[in-house]
């Protein structure tokens, strides 16, 4: 096994600013490419000359659905990770690969059933999310094939935030980089070349996702790692299982809400104003995803240093890293907004070249992201307080920001302003929750330090 005390020294003695960027720099640049493994496929799919539109909103509408299967790599990853890291920092590594272990067992738990249920009422599922009678083959083309590889994402999402919580931001990019890349080439090859279309997006989404996933579990099996995949730990400890499943609620929360977000807006914009704003909707959340992709990264790559040293009682450095993170955070996605805001439709014709789209997009896109201009306040937030262990904050923060303002506002403002009432309603939600993230900070933050680093 890999000297542990080489960990310690990175986490808890190198300066904060050059160990953030250190250790971000690879999360963002992977965080970045692994979006591309749903945008590109949309960017491929939008510009077929015959049928783009509709396979680009096929796609659209199992967003919610992928989001939902995603979610459940939330506990190993956005609860085990931190966990095993907050062990880290107590140097108590038996504890951390047990962490590891239950994770790894939880996410096959769900890899089997999940996709099961899916698969069942698939039909339904897509219908109740926005599926018009023209959509519905292309939605289910793509799902049928997607849910092949249900046990691949779930894994590759779940496990590799334990290798970046170990201080292994290059290696945690490059396993997202190997999937992502081939993803981009086998895109090339089924769409364009065996013009397999939507099936060959899902195609090569799987096999992408599979080599990834093989190779984090090769890596956390090696040597190199300072945590190991270990079959004595595979089997289920419920005291872990219960922090995981406790910790991990406020992710899942998050990706799940996300999900039902989905089918809410989807099933708004088909009402008021049909495929067309369905099929713009699935690009102004690609470009969304694609601006703030680098915030994520950055918050992702960095949370490991506040999960450390909150475990090593390291008041000052947790602090000066979340100055950092806060700040940074929400210059760059102000910066990146604005851009957006500007540049709506030169941005858009990324995704298609359908005019009727890029008109609609013009118009949205503007709204849509305005409140992204503050929302770098609330990411960087939902990264620092899991790393701490507040989990019932962050689910507080994504309850109020989806379950509160935005699905309510999506039903209703349609009622009065038209199909643009779903756009404002994104606008309004964002502001308020990223307002309410900053009196958390103001308010809550520093007296939980106070209290758990006597």
């Amino acid at each position: 096994m890999t000297d542990r005390k080489k960990l310690n020294d990175k986490l808890e003695v190198e300066p904060i600013g050059k160990l953030i960027v250190e250790l971000s720099v690879p999360a963002i640049i992977a965080q970045i490419v692994n979006v591309l493994y749903n945008i590109i496929d949309r960017i491929f799919l939008g510009h077929l000359d015959s049928a783009g539109t509709l396979a680009l909103t096929g796609i659209g509408v199992t967003f919610p659905v992928i989001v939902g299967i995603s979610a459940f790599s939330s506990f190993a990853g956005y609860a085990g990770a931190p966990l095993s890291a907050i062990e880290l920092g107590r140097k108590n590594f038996k504890k951390a690969e047990k962490i590891l272990g239950n994770s790894v067992s939880l996410t096959m738990f769900f890899a089997i059933i999940i996709p099961f249920i899916i698969f069942i009422f698939r039909k339904p599922l897509l219908l109740t999310f926005g599926a018009s009678e023209n959509i519905m083959p292309y939605a289910l083309d793509y799902l049928n094939l997607y849910l092949f590889g249900t046990v691949f994402v779930l894994l590759a999402l779940g496990l590799n935030p334990f290798i970046s919580a170990q201080g292994f931001a290059k290696e945690a990019m490059f396993s997202i980089l190997i999937g992502a890349i081939l993803n981009i080439i086998l895109d090339y090859i089924f769409i364009s070349i065996f013009s397999l279309g939507i099936r060959g997006a899902a195609i090569a989404t799987v096999i992408s996702q599979a080599v990834s996933a093989l190779w984090i579990v090769y890596f956390l099996t090696s040597k190199k790692s300072f945590l190991n995949i270990k079959l004595k730990y595979l089997r289920p400890d419920f005291k872990i299982i219960k922090d995981i499943l406790s910790l991990g609620t406020s992710s899942f929360t998050m990706q799940i809400t996300e999900s039902m977000l989905g089918v809410t807006l989807n099933k708004s914009l088909q009402t008021y104003g049909g495929d067309l704003y369905v099929g713009a909707m699935a690009i102004a959340q690609s470009i969304m995803q694609l601006i703030s992709i680098p915030v994520r990264g950055f918050c992702y790559g960095a949370q490991p240093i506040i999960s450390y040293n909150f475990g090593a009682k390291n008041k000052k450095r947790v602090l000066k890293a979340t100055k950092i993170i806060v700040g940074s955070a929400t210059i760059v996605l102000s910066f990146l907004t604005f851009l957006t805001m500007i540049f709506p439709v030169f941005i858009s014709s990324m995704f298609t070249k359908d005019p009727m789209v890029l008109e609609v997009m013009k118009k949205i896109l503007p709204v849509f992201m305005g409140g992204m201009l503050i929302f770098g306040v609330q990411y960087s937030g939902q990264s620092i307080f899991l790393g701490i262990g507040l989990s019932k904050t962050s689910i507080f923060l994504a309850l109020f920001r989806k379950i509160l303002l935005l699905i309510p506002l999506a039903i209703v403002l349609p009622k009065y302003v038209g199909v643009m009432g779903v756009f404002y309603a994104e606008l309004i939600s964002d502001v308020a929750s990223a307002i309410t993230a900053i009196l958390i900070f103001i308010f809550i933050f520093r007296k939980v330090l106070d209290k758990n680093m006597k």
